[in-house]
């Protein structure tokens, strides 16, 4: 069968560039380039050999020119036919070539005459870049995480809530080797409607979630056919390209990507797994996949399936900042106030919430309120904050944490990174200087290396927990009847339904008036980054452009992430800096001193105005003993007569009366 060669233009000028690419791309197979009757080839491309670029020489005559590609075959292949009735007619032998031929015109090149004093325009362009295999991940790590955004998840969930039996149609999209969830009931009465919600986000998650690595050829066409062209094109550079081709183009560098170490899936069929967790699995030698099926039996000791080739692509970092623009504590504050519990000493104000028992809200706020204790506390995602980040959360009041194992030198990274890319990105954006990648591509290592020093003990199960719950507590707060009560501001464009109730919450209890927007910004694009960090193979990579393609198809995300900080903290991490010193300041004790700022108080407590300068690196010992965050510290309460007064648990508002459930951390 022939090749068909697509030209970026039918005609190129004498000391122009012409590119070419092959619609057929074949895996693994030698491509040779030449133009007939000229010395010098075509310059292949080294990470597609099926793309080249010819420089056509100034002295190049004019002309029609023949560019040829050949490609040697394997015994059995076949290129350009999918119908099984011309198989047998498209099967090639050994060592034959298939051959694709495009004609060229040669032009002349215009040189006007120029003489003393004339105006010459001169235009320089950008350094030319080269497509990763690595951006193929990128691509589905943004697919990915827009799947389940709460867009999404919203629109998911409507038809679910009004018709519960599509919830077992909802069941066939999950897919090996993820299992499908045990839909058991709540041990309590009247809770069926919130008992749906749960089952339903489970099932959201379990059928949107993440990545599935495989070799099969459905499953990558599926994966690839959900990416938005358009907006992946901008990032990739590719402008040439119609759409076929450039899908072709990321499958291709998919297969390649996940395929780059065969022995990455020893004791299985299927060799398909991400290069970064091929190299965890050669680790241990001797350990086979095994499904979590297997339990129970004589061979249940293994690596499981699902864990490997269905890797989840959640970061914790979402629920972090969302946490800290108060979803959390909105919802709480209304779940208290729905139990008749008031939660600041002068005058309550949410004393005119109410909801009745005639409409949905009523029934479904009573079950989340039976379920809290099956719910994470602000404790245990605490820990993990500190685990995985090095952050702390807690309002002041609350037992000060003591962490095993903790990661203080991520912050100093992660901001590290993030301000080498802003000076790479201003270097880039000029012209006349080759941005160097190296210095982006030691920060990602380190980045790295740290999260994956803390991808232990509960990854995984607790960001899958945190991020169902928070989902279910902005469907609630986006509720119809909510909205009556948390009256939102109308002429805001809130990007999502439930932002507005979580603003009007932090007026009335007198939070932070920094929008919720800024928080969703920074755990959106924080999650975006920090999911391409951690899943690529950097430790394997010496080559810096590289970490500079990384630098440039992360650029929305990552000033996104710098300008949404800058808005909640007041601190710019992408400053040049001089003293070659980068905040590491905890984003809970900025919060804490813009409230106080923004509140009209001239003091901060000296523990914190003393552990907290604007710039370098404070040692963890001198923290406040007491984390802090953007919340006011606990007020004392009155205690009721015949009723006994402890403290507020740390996920709550000020002053809301609550007792430590035993054997949980908080309640040692």
């Amino acid at each position: 069968m022939p090749v068909t060669i697509e030209p970026s233009s039918a005609t190129v000028q004498q000391g122009g560039r012409i590119a070419f690419i092959t619609k057929e791309q074949p895996p693994n197979l030698p491509v040779e380039w030449e133009v007939l009757g000229v010395q010098d080839s075509p310059v292949k491309d080294r990470r597609n050999p099926y793309r080249a670029w010819w420089n056509v020489s100034p002295e190049q005559s004019p002309g029609d020119y023949i560019v040829r590609v050949v490609i040697t075959l394997k015994p059995g292949q076949t290129i350009g036919t999918t119908d099984p009735n011309d198989l047998a007619n498209a099967v090639m032998a050994v060592n034959e070539v298939d051959v694709g031929e495009i004609t060229i015109q040669v032009v002349p090149a215009i040189r006007p005459p120029f003489s003393s004093g004339d105006n010459v325009q001169v235009q320089m362009n950008p350094a030319a870049t080269f497509p990763e295999d690595d951006q193929a991940l990128w691509s589905l790590i943004r697919n990915s995480t827009d799947r389940i955004s709460f867009e999404e998840y919203d629109a998911w969930l409507e038809p679910i809530m009004c018709n519960p039996a599509l919830l077992n149609a909802a069941l066939s999209k999950i897919v090996p080797p993820r299992e499908k969830p045990d839909l058991a009931a709540l041990p309590f009465p009247g809770v069926d409607a919130y008992q749906l919600l749960k089952r339903a986000t489970e099932v959201f998650l379990l059928a949107e979630c993440g990545v599935f690595v495989s070799s099969n050829k459905d499953v990558i066409d599926k994966l690839v056919g959900r990416l938005d062209l358009r907006e992946e094109r901008e990032r990739y550079g590719e402008r040439v390209l119609p759409d076929d081709p450039f899908r072709q183009a990321i499958t291709n560098r998919w297969r390649r990507y996940i395929s780059a170490d065969p022995k990455g899936a020893a004791g299985h069929n299927d060799p398909a797994v991400l290069p970064y967790l091929g190299v965890i699995q050669r680790n241990l030698p001797g350990v086979l996949l095994r499904s979590a099926h297997s339990f129970g039996v004589d061979t249940c000791y293994g690596i499981l399936e699902d864990k490997l080739r269905y890797p989840f692509l959640l970061e914790f970092i979402w629920s972090y900042w969302h946490e800290e623009g108060m979803l959390c504590s909105s919802l709480d504050a209304v779940a208290n106030r729905f139990q008749n519990l008031r939660g600041t000493l002068g005058p309550d104000p949410l004393a005119q919430l109410e909801t009745d028992p005639l409409r949905a809200l009523g029934q479904l706020l009573w079950g989340y309120v039976q379920d809290e204790q099956h719910r994470l506390t602000a404790v245990r995602r605490a820990y993990e904050y500190d685990h995985q980040y090095g952050i702390t959360q807690l309002p002041l009041g609350a037992p000060a944490l003591r962490p095993a194992d903790s990661r203080p030198r991520f912050l100093e990274a992660f901001h590290t990174l993030l301000n080498l890319t802003s000076v790479f990105f201003r270097e880039d954006d000029d012209t006349t200087v080759l941005a160097d990648g190296f210095p982006v591509l030691n920060a990602l290592k380190d980045v790295h290396l740290l999260l994956t020093e803390g991808q232990h003990n509960q990854y995984g199960d607790l960001p899958w927990t945190a991020r169902q719950e928070m989902l279910i507590q902005e469907w609630l707060l986006s509720r119809r009847e909510m909205r009556e009560f948390l009256p939102t501001r109308t002429m805001v464009a809130y990007p999502e339904r439930w932002m507005g109730q979580v603003d009007c919450m932090k007026r009335l209890q007198g939070w932070s008036p920094d929008s919720v927007i800024h928080f969703r910004d920074l755990g959106q694009f924080g999650e975006q980054l920090l999911l391409s960090v951690r899943f690529g193979n950097w430790n394997a990579v010496i080559d810096r452009s590289q970490a500079a393609q990384w630098a440039r198809y992360w650029r929305t995300e990552i000033q996104g992430y710098v300008h949404a900080y800058r808005s909640v903290t007041g601190v710019d991490l992408g400053v040049e800096r001089t003293d070659a010193r980068i905040d590491v300041t905890m984003p809970a004790i900025h919060l804490r001193r813009r409230l106080a700022d923004q509140s009209g108080r001239r003091t901060v407590s000296g523990a914190e105005s003393a552990t907290a300068p604007a710039v370098g690196y404070t040692p963890r010992a001198q923290l406040s003993p007491q984390p802090v965050r953007q919340l006011p510290a606990v007020q004392p309460r009155v205690a009721f007569p015949g009723r006994p007064s402890s403290g507020a648990p740390a996920q709550l508002p000020p002053g809301t009366p609550s007792r430590p459930l035993p054997g949980r951390p908080e309640g040692r």
